[in-house]
């Protein structure tokens, strides 16, 4: 099952400056799982404690997966995951 994962520039770093990567799995949880054995240290960057961290944003097909089913999420093959840090900023 190939899943195409979308990488944001500040975790480019953990894939050798790709922009996407495949993965397998048939969860997100399985899927990041999957991400950390070929790029070590990207899981923990959007995992906390087995759940998604709160300024992580990741969709599913352009679907928010916390409206989903979060983490648990099913994937199929040819689905793509992408990843956005939350982005915050503006005038005081």
């Amino acid at each position: 099952m190939a899943i195409e994962v979308r990488i944001p520039t500040i975790l480019r770093q953990y894939t050798d400056g790709q922009k996407a990567v495949e993965g397998a799995g048939a969860t997100l949880a399985e899927l990041f799982a999957d991400l950390e054995t070929r790029h070590a240290g990207i899981r923990d960057r959007v995992v906390d404690a087995g759940q998604l961290r709160r300024f992580v944003n990741v969709y599913l097909n352009d679907e928010d997966v916390r409206f989903v089913d979060g983490i648990d999420t099913k994937l199929s093959d040819g689905d793509t995951v992408t990843i956005l840090p939350a982005v915050a900023g503006g005038m005081v």
